[in-house]
């Protein structure tokens, strides 16, 4: 509920201002306004898809899909956002990977979330790069940035909804609190695992499976 609330008040304090004519409806007050309308409908959204997670009733689209696509149709999404904040996003994939059994969509919803998160960590003129290889049964992909770390002591609570290691972040600037509590539910809807690795100063290394295609 507070993390509603708090957009929520901002969005009252906007109208109740223009309705008093204590505000004018100018443009910088209209982007606010839908700067908050934003936030809080990708809140929602994500607030939705853990709901299904927690009853179990999330829907994957499970096919016969070749992973390394999947990779590269994600990062493409990213390369502006990389340029603008001086980052390079790198690939590290062999020729060739085995076809997995996965929900594309929701897969490429992890690895949005996994980047995103990087990106969010990751200094100017630093490096994320995407990896994956086979492992067992499983294709085994991993988001590594060159970022500021994460606290040993941190790390167990870093999949928790809401969970900001850094404190002073806000929603604004540190997106919902959700992304990496959704990627782990999404991850285990497939049957496979995540995990973190990391060290203050010297990045950190996300890594989850996914099935491969048994057809």
């Amino acid at each position: 509920a507070h993390e509603l609330r708090t957009p929520l008040s901002n969005l009252r304090g906007y109208l109740e201002a223009i309705k008093d004519d204590v505000l004018k409806p100018d443009t910088a007050t209209i982007n606010s306004l839908y700067e908050e309308a934003t936030l809080l409908t990708r809140l929602v959204d994500d607030l939705q898809e853990l709901a299904l997670a927690d009853a179990s009733e999330l829907k994957l689209n499970r096919q016969t899909e070749d992973i390394s696509g999947v990779i590269r149709q994600a990062m493409v999404s990213f390369q502006s956002q990389m340029i603008d904040r001086g980052i390079s996003l790198i690939a590290d994939l062999p020729d060739r990977l085995p076809l997995c059994n996965i929900d594309s969509q929701r897969i490429a919803q992890v690895l949005h979330n996994l980047i995103n998160n990087a990106v969010t960590h990751t200094p100017r003129d630093g490096n994320i790069t995407i990896s994956a290889k086979e492992s067992g049964n499983y294709v085994e992909v991993a988001v590594t940035d060159t970022g500021e770390g994460i606290p040993a002591e941190e790390l167990p609570n870093i999949f928790e909804r809401f969970y900001r290691v850094d404190k002073s972040r806000s929603r604004r600037t540190g997106g919902t609190g959700l992304g990496l509590t959704i990627a782990k539910r999404l991850v285990e809807a497939h049957g496979g695992k995540i995990i973190v690795q990391s060290e203050p100063g010297k990045g950190s290394r996300f890594t989850f499976t996914v099935p491969i295609s048994s057809d």
